[in-house]
């Protein structure tokens, strides 16, 4: 038996290695994966998040918030107050469940008439992981004439669920959950008071009409916000009166019959232009904050940028020479933005940003008409927001043309299958190394030519490994790889240019198969070997498109839509999220690409080329030093270690799923 058989079979692995984690074990196990552990703050906004979607739905008018003197945090709304009642399959408590159990919840019920239609996510974990990192949760609810009371610690019940009646002078609906951080999951288990003031501030300043109140035992301070203003409130207070134009605000929502959209879902905003002086951008989605930005601010950035863009064309604004670019436009915009999404996605469970891909185009289709409608109603203020992004640009291209190099006046032809951008801006342009023609050809047509090249490669590109470097360039596609980048092959040890690199971003684009694995790997293979100092400096990447498309019948309030999933898992996950919300499986068309030529330009777009919706992986070294990465690619490439691969494979076979 080899060595690797040995080692192998010393750890067992049968039945009883697998260890299945129960009820609120998982998150106790893991709670960076559900929390961040900094400080308690994000398990308080969880349970002020369930007060504030009582609000969204029409319920309550007031979150009262006190931290008291033992650090504990309490949250009372005046909502419905959470079900007492026995769940009619699960024959517990609904409240005990609430807090007891990840996955459930009102929120998964996204139907017509649906308890929460629009809410912070489907995450499913919201206040039972509050529970699960508390060292006690006691919660009180007034419904139905009856104030009950149940109490938790560990996650676990330890005060069975009581009831009393109340008098016809009590409070009669809402709910009041107290919370006491368990330290050993935190860094410190007190809560910022600041940054608590600031997430209510927001809370109220998104509920027009809404008091939010904070009272801190230990200063003996208290504070209560309510704007009457709204988002134009907020966001003055934040910035002052030092604007070029006045505020713009507005807000756009799908109606019924919109066949894009469910009913509802659209977006308030509010913008204001400065010169000069701090920023201030706030981003929400269904009045969860998203601190991380994401695709309803990238449908806010481009719905700005084209309505800015057209008034400045239409009024000759633009001086010759002049090209306005996106950052141009958005570079001196505050912003307060609040998206209402029926079925969020976000990245992570901390939700600190938005992943949903039609989120661009929600919000952009709503901001660009009525910014560009408001622009022109009032072309004074039109004209010195276009002035001010000309400035921007202008700008720009000075700061550009600073730092650029004197190149060598030797000239390379460039290769006639390449397809290049119109940009010379080095940090933003992008060139995508494309498998096959037909795939090429798509990408060609999907592209953003501004900025987006396509190489198109034929086949299999070689496995360069042990090939010499001054041999490289007897491969034709290597050759145009290389001449196409401006960069010539080099060592680790290799004092390089990067001067004459074209552009900031090599990504590798190939199908989502075996086959498309193996042409990532040789091509990796390639700059590793090749190329280093192009994987030092972070301009490697693998576009990585969907294995999946699913398109999904219209369901309640919601039209039919299409949904991209990466790989079997993601597919299957994604199936049993449409099933909680009540789709039916057999409404439901799952369709598999055989390969980037069947993706038509429009979806390869969408899902691989869109800098705000796609999936990029920059690809680095990580923890490895390039030492043992070297021996592990040899080991994996080199021709004469077919048996250390063999042994290698007899180890780790068992961990790869095939894709046959």
């Amino acid at each position: 038996m080899s060595a690797a058989r040995t080692r192998g079979a010393s750890a067992e692995y049968g039945e009883a290695s697998i260890r299945v984690l129960k009820g609120l074990e998982p998150v106790r196990q893991r709670p960076g994966m559900y929390t961040r552990t900094e400080s308690p703050l994000h398990i308080i906004q969880e349970v002020i998040d369930n007060s504030a979607d009582e609000i969204l739905a029409g319920y309550g008018s007031q979150i009262d918030v006190a931290i008291r003197a033992d650090g504990a945090v309490s949250v009372e709304d005046d909502g419905r107050g959470i079900p007492v009642g026995l769940h009619p399959e699960e024959k517990v408590p609904v409240v005990e469940i609430v807090f007891t159990r990840l996955h459930a919840g009102g929120k998964f019920d996204k139907r017509a008439g649906g308890v929460y239609s629009f809410s912070g996510g489907l995450h499913g974990v919201g206040v039972s992981v509050t529970n699960a990192l508390s060292k006690r949760l006691e919660v009180v609810v007034w419904r139905d004439q009856r104030e009950h009371s149940i109490a938790f610690a560990g996650g676990e019940v330890v005060e069975r669920l009581r009831s009393r009646p109340i008098s016809a002078t009590g409070k009669q609906s809402g709910t009041r959950v107290t919370v006491w951080p368990d330290g050993k999951y935190f860094d410190t288990e007190r809560v910022s008071v600041d940054e608590l003031e600031r997430l209510l501030r927001s809370k109220a300043m998104l509920m027009p009409g809404t008091r939010v109140s904070l009272r801190d035992a230990a200063s003996r301070r208290e504070r209560s916000w309510r704007f009457e203003g709204g988002l134009a409130e907020y966001l003055r207070g934040e910035i002052g009166d030092e604007l070029i134009a006045p505020i713009f605000e507005a807000e756009g929502y799908a109606p019924a019959d919109d066949t894009s959209f469910a009913q509802g879902e659209g977006a308030r905003w509010v913008l204001a232009w400065t010169e000069e002086g701090p920023l201030a951008r706030e981003s929400f989605v269904n009045l969860i904050p998203t601190p991380a930005g994401g695709t309803h601010e990238s449908g806010l950035r481009e719905g700005i940028f084209y309505a800015v863009r057209a008034f400045a064309e239409a009024h000759g604004s633009l001086p010759k020479g002049v090209r306005l670019l996106p950052e141009d436009v958005f570079a001196r915009v505050s912003f307060v933005l609040s998206a209402k999404v029926l079925d969020p996605q976000f990245q992570g469970q901390i939700k600190e940003r938005l992943n949903s891909r039609d989120a661009v185009r929600l919000v952009a289709s709503f901001v660009r008409p009525q910014l560009e409608f408001w622009l022109n109603q009032y072309p004074e203020h039109g004209r010195r927001i276009a002035e001010l992004a000309v400035q921007q640009a202008q700008a720009r291209t000075r700061a550009q043309q600073k730092i650029e190099k004197k190149k060598s006046s030797a000239i390379a032809v460039l290769p006639g299958k390449l397809t290049d951008c119109e940009s010379d801006d080095v940090r933003r342009n992008e060139l995508f190394l494309v498998e096959g023609d037909s795939a090429g050809g798509s990408a060609k047509l999907g592209r953003d030519k501004e900025f987006q090249a396509v190489l198109p490669l034929r086949g299999k590109v070689l496995n360069t490994w042990e090939v010499e470097r001054d041999r490289l360039f007897g491969n034709a596609e290597v050759h145009d790889i290389a001449v196409a980048i401006g960069v010539d092959p080099h060592g680790a040890e290799d004092t390089v240019d990067l001067a004459g690199l074209r552009y900031g971003k090599i990504c590798i684009l190939a199908d989502a198969d075996v086959d498309g694995a193996h042409i990532q790997v040789l091509l990796l293979t390639l700059f590793f070997r090749h190329f280093p100092r192009l994987v030092d400096a972070g301009h490697v990447y693998v576009a990585r498109p969907p294995l999946f498309r699913l398109d999904v019948g219209p369901q309640g309030r919601r039209p039919a839509r299409r949904l991209y999933c990466l790989d079997e898992d993601e597919r299957d996950a994604t199936m049993a999220k449409l099933q909680d919300e009540g789709v039916q499986p057999h409404s439901v068309e799952i369709g598999r690409f055989k390969g980037l030529g069947e993706m038509t330009a429009q979806q390869l777009w969408e899902t691989t080329m869109n800098p705000d919706t796609r999936r990029l992986l920059p690809i680095s070294l990580g923890a490895l030093d390039a030492r043992a990465t070297a021996d592990t690619m040899t080991m994996l490439m080199g021709r004469t270690e077919a048996q250390a691969r063999k042994a290698w494979l007899e180890l780790h076979g068992n961990e790869v799923e095939a894709d046959v």
